[in-house]
């Protein structure tokens, strides 16, 4: 298994959360203070700058409104990532 930033596996995570950011309507913005995080956070693990840990990754997907299990199952089970066409910037 490769650890990596660069990994097709943690590529398709961030797939999966950037996915639920642009369904839920959510600015990066708008989830960094949700989080209370700077925005560069949220910029830097969707650009692949920085890994995420499995509790920031809870914290994300209910910031986001999501299920953190339906979306970790939904990458286990490789489905095919549904982001809206709507475009959602930063």
């Amino acid at each position: 298994m490769q650890k990596s930033l660069r990994s097709a596996e943690y590529a398709r995570l961030i797939e999966i959360l950037v996915a639920a950011r642009h369904k839920a309507g959510i600015r990066q913005q708008a989830l960094a203070k949700k989080l209370g995080r700077p925005q560069s956070f949220i910029a830097k693990y969707e650009g692949g700058e920085r890994r995420i840990d499995l509790v920031e990754f809870v914290a994300i997907a209910r910031a986001l409104g999501a299920n953190p299990l339906k979306l970790f199952r939904d990458f286990l089970t490789e489905r095919p990532v549904k982001a809206p066409r709507k475009s959602v910037i930063g």
